[in-house]
């Protein structure tokens, strides 16, 4: 299986909801590595699984948007706890929205990395 990967890092606010996480309930900032991974088995013509620029720009266009912002006021988490979870996912869906896999292309999967030792992913059947 192909796998092709694009990483952006930018720094965001956010504080939990819902519960009691101390420090966590209250705007803190976290340096994010958002790692992006398209798999499949079948490649194009031109034998790729997406165009890398393509991936790219996507992401940077998508890490743009929540660069320097408090989570919790984007409209996307709208009734969610900001967690990473969650954030994953959002990302994972406007990236399938701006991209164009091949047909070969069988998943997404967004790893969301919180600091150094600690993320969350989200993966997308194609």
């Amino acid at each position: 299986m192909y796998t092709l990967a694009v990483s952006r890092d930018f720094i965001a606010r956010h504080f939990l909801v819902g519960g009691d996480w101390g420090a966590e309930n209250f705007p803190h900032a976290h340096h994010y590595v958002a790692e992006v991974s398209i798999e499949g088995n079948q490649l194009d013509q031109h034998g790729y699984l997406v165009d890398i620029v393509d991936v790219e720009a996507a992401l940077e266009k998508i890490i743009d948007y929540f660069r320097d912002s408090l989570l919790n006021e984007k409209e996307e988490f709208t009734g969610l706890n900001p967690s990473i979870e969650h954030f994953s996912r959002i990302i994972s869906e406007k990236l399938i929205a701006e991209i164009k896999p091949t047909a070969g292309a069988q998943a997404l999967t967004v790893k969301l990395w919180e600091n150094a030792t600690c993320w969350a992913s989200y993966r997308h059947e194609l």
